[in-house]
């Protein structure tokens, strides 16, 4: 089953009238079986569909356009299996809204020595074909994706997955709707942007509604329900006794899920997609929502705290892109340090809402006072993350361009029992190494709000700013702080 089995790729093959009726069989042929092949592998989450070969600028024309009003199609792969004159794509190309990638392969593997003759070469002309259709994208500055590689190697179908995963992010963005109860933390600024630019370059819209509106739906939530969801609880975590029936505090468990459903009514009645909520206005709610919140994101929506809509957009987008992938996407902050020479450590956290789809093991369902907002005290999920490669990634306003950042680290187990921190967490070694990875981030102007991943590599995230057209900075192992700032520099000149 593919896990984005309502999306679909185009696979488009590029020829000319110039060879013959018999020559355009076989390259229809052969870009039926690679379409096919790409559309039945396991390795690629959409299906893809095959497309009669463009031989025309009307053909192509007439391809793009229907590219673009068709709502289940995320993208296409184009190929020149023989050689189209790049020309007939310029008006294909400058109309063309969905992403795009662009495989430089050839039908045969291997160059058959005994019997390779013009009609072979004219047929098999890739190595010529693709460069000429690269040099017109080059040319009208188009952002593209190339793989380069035979149609069968795993390499080539692990990167036409990674693409196709960003498409699907990319295309979740396009008219979603994201919510903000009540405005941003107060004075903060990287929390803070456009929208309107933001709308205009990703797509997604951001409204903000009164904390009173989400009260009229928690009110709202019938007993019922409630008492259907606090039995999910009781069997999907470890209660704490206070949080069990009858026990002393009971009632904040019953709040607790009161608050949750009403957001996810909330949600439902307005089509979002993902939200924000700040601890600095909670007027008519009993507590700030805290399992709320992280089983929300647990179910695909977007999230951040402190009216970090950006944040909670990329928290979406990356959780479409991870659909299947083993691993989850939460919402993160870094939080405090672990400057031991020997072993330096950041700890990830938040003051409540962190995913639970990160989760190592059956997490506790705890209740804590939190010292801010001036409410109940919130019930939460408790847990460590498991150890393995991840990244932080963050999207930031720079006045004149949107940057995505991302900082490749290690995740790593506890080194020691956290017994009187009642909040989930993760401990994470930045790549290249700890302060050079933090000296990198603060001069990139990076958020201290993430989105963390399991399951999404640099790569993901750079098709996906590429998709966007915005500028992509990585953090990664071979980073070199001298370098990077060079390129911090060129950057500013290029997006001048």
């Amino acid at each position: 089953m593919k896990p984005f089995k309502n999306l679909e790729v185009w696979f488009v093959t590029g020829s000319q009238d110039l060879y013959g009726e018999e020559t355009l069989k076989q390259v229809a042929a052969h870009s039926l079986e690679i379409a096919t092949a790409f559309h039945n592998s396991e390795s690629i989450p959409v299906n893809v569909v095959f497309k009669p070969t463009v031989k025309s600028t009307e053909e192509i024309y007439a391809t793009c356009a229907e590219a673009n009003a068709t709502a289940n199609c995320i993208g296409i792969i184009t190929w020149m299996h023989t050689f189209s004159p790049a020309k007939m794509w310029i008006r294909g190309l400058s109309i063309l809204q969905k992403p795009l990638l662009h495989l430089h392969t050839q039908f045969n593997r291997d160059i058959p020595w005994a019997t390779i003759d013009m009609d072979f070469m004219n047929l098999n002309q890739s190595a010529h074909g693709d460069r000429e259709f690269g040099h017109i994208m080059s040319r009208m500055r188009l952002k593209r994706k190339v793989v380069v590689g035979h149609w069968q190697d795993p390499k080539v179908l692990d990167q036409i997955n990674v693409w196709a995963r960003a498409a699907a992010g990319w295309n979740d963005l396009q008219g979603a709707r994201f919510v903000r109860f009540g405005d941003n933390m107060r004075f903060v600024a990287v929390t803070d942007g456009d929208k309107v630019e933001a709308e205009r370059v990703f797509g997604f819209s951001v409204n903000t509604h009164g904390i009173g509106d989400l009260v009229k739906f928690v009110n709202e939530v019938s007993d019922a329900d409630v008492e259907k969801l606090i039995a999910e609880y009781n069997e999907k975590y470890i209660l704490v006794d206070s949080l069990k029936q009858g026990g002393s505090q009971y009632q904040s468990l019953v709040d607790a899920a009161r608050i949750e459903l009403g957001i996810k009514y909330f949600l439902l009645d307005g089509n979002y997609k993902g939200f924000t909520d700040t601890f600095e206005d909670l007027h008519g709610m009993k507590q700030l929502p805290g399992i709320g919140a992280q089983r929300m994101m647990g179910q695909g929506y977007g999230f951040a705290g402190e009216g970090d809509w950006k944040t909670s957009a990329l928290v979406r987008a990356m959780k479409v892109m991870g659909t299947g992938l083993k691993g989850g996407n939460s919402f993160m902050e870094d939080y405090t340090y672990h400057f031991d020479p020997a072993n330096p450590l950041v700890l990830g956290s938040h003051m409540l809402e962190i995913c639970e789809s990160i989760a190592d093991g059956k997490p506790k369902c705890e209740i804590h006072p939190l010292g801010i907002g001036g409410k109940a005290d919130p019930v939460r999920l408790v847990f460590n993350s498991a150890a393995g490669p991840a990244l932080n990634a963050s999207v930031v306003d720079l006045g004149n361009r949107f940057r995505l950042l991302v900082n490749e680290v290690e995740a790593v187990a506890p080194v020691a029992e956290l017994p009187k921190l009642p909040v989930a967490r993760v401990l994470w070694k930045p790549y290249p190494n700890m302060n050079d990875g933090c000296k990198a981030w603060i001069l990139a102007g990076g958020a201290h709000h993430t989105g963390y991943s399991q399951n999404l590599t640099s790569e993901h995230m750079e098709d996906f700013a590429e998709m966007a057209g915005i500028e992509y900075v990585k953090i990664g192992k071979n980073t070199d702080l001298y370098q990077f700032k060079n390129e911090l520099r060129w950057s500013e000149i290029a997006y001048k």
